[in-house]
């Protein structure tokens, strides 16, 4: 998801979205750990993800 679409998301939406990416990572570590992963870049591209829409949460609590 790009930070525009992440942007135009409130608070609350950003907050569900976060927690599906962690269950999403919870699920690609134990893919990891028993060896059907795939595509590895999927761990680095969902922890980015997660890092964006932290740093985006901050900065609208931040204007408010």
């Amino acid at each position: 998801m790009k930070a525009n679409e992440i942007r135009a998301k409130s608070v609350g939406e950003l907050g569900e979205e976060l927690v599906n990416l962690h269950r999403e990572q919870f699920n690609l570590k134990m893919q990891k750990a028993t060896g059907q992963l795939s595509k590895p870049d999927q761990i680095k591209k969902n922890r980015r993800s997660i890092a964006r829409i932290n740093t985006i949460i901050a900065q609208k609590e931040a204007e408010a």
